[in-house]
């Protein structure tokens, strides 16, 4: 038995893989395009072993997902591909309507394709696992209750909008042709391996170069943070006890503004990582407000005022277009029928999150300079 993992060399999709194959003896086979966000370094701990088969590829490539499913002959897909960062998705709408509805629609159809021909047992057990997000919901207020499975569709961004059409394909696809499919969908995801564009490992990232930490608009959004190996302990479980056809919300239970994130991470670097004023290290400022500096400008050099702490850093910046205001997820569908609660707070894991990037500077700096970029063209060519 095997397992087809599609975007394994991503953020969320590597994590995934990296336990799984720390947790079972089943192989993966790994299918993963290798965009700007799909790094092969996430996946070096498991570098030559036989239970890791990669492949790099388009989920839209019928043929090849065709090959790789009568060939490797998995019991389930866990789909993880997607476009998946709001800020890009505004500037360029185009790649995530392509690889989040069109890509997912070629990988349903070859899918369905591959377990139509199953018999017996086989077809029975077979899964498809899509995973989505929250903002397929749309934004709260303030005091609304907080997103559940049966929560209306409003999708603000062209990514959120993007992952809510891939959700109604997968859904259509069931009540069609009677797909097994299982849907979740998760809060903000945080851990090892975050491509550094996203507000936690970009702060981390700025934070220990000197640079201003950027927060959007007045920083009072609130998003509900969840832990990368709980998202994946939790899609463990629906894989194999969810109900066929269900959909099920994933999250931290973990509501927090963006700048209470920023600020809970300056402190743990501040403790973990101090400045030292003495030495001259920390000195930011340019005798200008730096709020009012575009985002071009946020890099800071030396300047008037030594830093004694990492909030010194944080800087508002002018808000994106159409920014959600609150999500929330309701877990609480998966913990009755599943047993499933994340085992981090957001405290411990965002501590796990700071050593671990402290601990892996060169994955860092490779990712930052495009060096893995250059060795996947060396390796795969164009």
């Amino acid at each position: 038995m095997s397992i087809l993992v599609t975007g394994g060399a991503g953020f969320i999709g590597a994590n995934f893989v990296l336990d799984w194959l720390a947790q079972r003896d089943e192989p993966v086979i790994n299918l993963d395009k290798l965009t700007y966000a799909g790094n092969l370094e996430n996946l070096a701990g498991v570098q030559g072993d036989a239970r890791h088969i990669f492949v790099r590829g388009d989920i839209g490539d019928t043929r090849l997902v065709g090959r790789l499913l009568n060939e490797h002959r998995p019991r389930a897909v866990i789909n993880f591909a997607a476009e998946s960062h709001v800020d890009r998705s505004i500037h360029g709408p185009s790649e995530f309507i392509q690889t989040n509805i069109v890509g997912t629609f070629y990988l349903l159809e070859s899918v369905r394709a591959y377990w139509g021909a199953l018999e017996g047992e086989a077809k029975e057990r077979f899964r498809f696992l899509h995973v989505s997000t929250d903002e397929v919901y749309g934004s709260l207020t303030k005091d609304a209750p907080a997103f559940s499975e049966t929560s209306r569709y409003e999708p603000n961004s062209p990514y959120s909008a993007s992952k809510a059409a891939g959700d109604h394909l997968v859904r259509a696809y069931h009540h069609t042709y009677g797909l097994p499919v299982l849907t979740t969908n998760c809060s903000n995801n945080y851990g090892p391996y975050h491509f550094p564009e996203k507000l936690i490992p970009l702060c981390i990232l700025n934070a220990l170069t000197g640079k201003a930490l950027p927060i959007y608009g007045d920083g009072l959004q609130v998003r509900d943070w969840l832990y990368v190996k709980d998202h994946c302990s939790a899609i463990r479980l629906v894989l194999d006890g969810g109900r066929v056809g269900e959909t099920y919300n994933i999250g931290g239970w973990n509501e927090k503004t963006n700048l209470d994130v920023v600020q809970t991470l300056c402190d743990i670097l501040d403790e973990l990582r101090p400045l030292n004023p003495a030495s001259g290290e920390g000195q930011v400022g340019s005798g200008k407000d730096s709020s009012s500096l575009p985002a071009s400008q946020l890099p800071l050099s030396t300047a008037h005022s030594p830093l004694t702490t990492y909030r010194s850093l944080i800087t508002f910046v002018q808000d994106r277009p159409g920014h959600d205001r609150r999500y929330a997820i309701d877990a609480s569908k998966l913990e009755r029928e599943l047993g499933w609660k994340p085992q981090e707070t957001f405290e411990t894991g965002l501590r796990k999150t700071v050593v671990w990037y402290l601990a892996n500077q060169s994955w860092v700096a490779n990712v930052t300079s495009g060096g893995y970029r250059r060795w996947v063209e060396r390796q795969y060519g164009e």
